[in-house]
């Protein structure tokens, strides 16, 4: 064989290496390398609890690490925008609620991304929230609540706090008073601790939170009170057995809420991704282990739910919360 052919035969071959080579790169199953969740709240908090309940059987699941990044500040957005900022290839979870994704960008004028900005993979947990109160407060049920707010308006409305204006139980608190037809005084917190000490020395009327052991401590010691949990029914956690709900009284029928958790990616992930990722977590769900951790939080452990199904349950709390902030009357600050 003359130099000129051997020349070209090297060639062709090293040319159908590279070839093969660039289809197998792109043939890679996702995923390939480390999972990153992003949580938007400090290390040690609900929020992180749940990313870590989750993150080792998710990567039993994908067959790669799954770690975990905490990443707080202005009302979950910075962790949020990374998320947004990073590759639509899955490889950044963003582990979001109502919260975040859906009243921050209403309340808050220095966020610029949309709800529609992310696609909701797959919800993982949901807690039920509670209406607490100050212990000498002259209410026992919602329906006492409701008609002391109505008198009380008329010379001193009651208080309520929050964590923050636009946070979810800011929204709430305004929505009860609408739902009520009365007028309260809504106290912001910089942080559920200083909110909790105010409530349980008395200085606060009431909050609507999601239900935690702290809580049943304190009203185990006397120090605040229990008025009912905004659940539509009792749920099967033994904490909330004994707790009567909002509809079993006349005054908030109907008034029913919980927050959930969930794990999302940019909207424009390829749907072969997003399918994978359902697929793990449906899994995730499934693990006893993980059902008893997330109710020893107080957490149920949501229903696996097909990717179609995951974006239309996120496009109707988009839009049940939109319209709660538009009858309130929110605005960007």
């Amino acid at each position: 064989m003359n130099a000129p052919l051997a020349l070209l035969k090297r060639l062709g071959t090293l040319a159908v290496g590279l070839l093969l080579a660039g289809a197998a790169v792109a043939a890679d199953p996702f995923p390939s390398k480390s999972v990153m969740i992003v949580v938007p709240y400090p290390a040690g908090g609900l929020s992180d609890t749940i990313a870590r309940v989750v993150n080792h059987p998710l990567a039993k699941q994908l067959g790669q690490p799954v770690l975990v990044e905490n990443l707080s500040g202005v009302s979950g957005a910075i962790a949020a925008q990374k998320v947004l900022n990073a590759p639509a290839d899955g490889y950044y979870l963003f582990q979001g609620s109502p919260n975040e994704l859906i009243l921050a960008p209403l309340a808050n004028a220095a966020i610029k991304f949309k709800s529609e900005d992310f696609r909701l993979v797959q919800m993982i947990g949901i807690a039920p929230m509670m209406i607490l109160a100050r212990r000498d407060l002259p209410a026992n049920t919602a329906d006492e609540l409701v008609t002391l707010a109505r008198s009380a308006a008329k010379t001193k409305p009651l208080t309520y706090g929050s964590v923050g204006v636009g946070s979810f139980y800011h929204v709430l608190g305004e929505h009860m008073a609408h739902t009520a037809g009365t007028s309260m005084l809504h106290i912001p917190y910089k942080g559920g601790a200083p909110l909790m000490q105010d409530l349980s020395g008395g200085q606060l009327d009431f909050a609507i939170l999601p239900v935690s052991q702290q809580q049943f401590a304190l009203a185990d010691q006397g120090r605040l009170k229990i008025i009912a949990s905004i659940n539509a029914t009792r749920t099967d956690l033994a904490a909330l057995k004994n707790i009567p709900t909002v509809n079993e009284g006349k005054l908030l029928k109907g008034f029913n809420f919980s927050t959930w958790t969930g794990y999302f990616v940019r909207k424009d992930t390829p749907e072969a991704i997003v399918q994978r990722l359902s697929k793990a977590l449906g899994a995730v769900l499934a693990d006893p282990a993980v059902l008893t951790r997330l109710e020893a939080q107080n957490t149920l452990v949501a229903q696996p739910m097909p990717p179609a199904e995951a974006s239309k349950a996120y496009e109707a709390e988009t839009a049940r919360f939109r319209a709660i902030a538009k009858t309130i009357n929110l605005q960007p600050q």
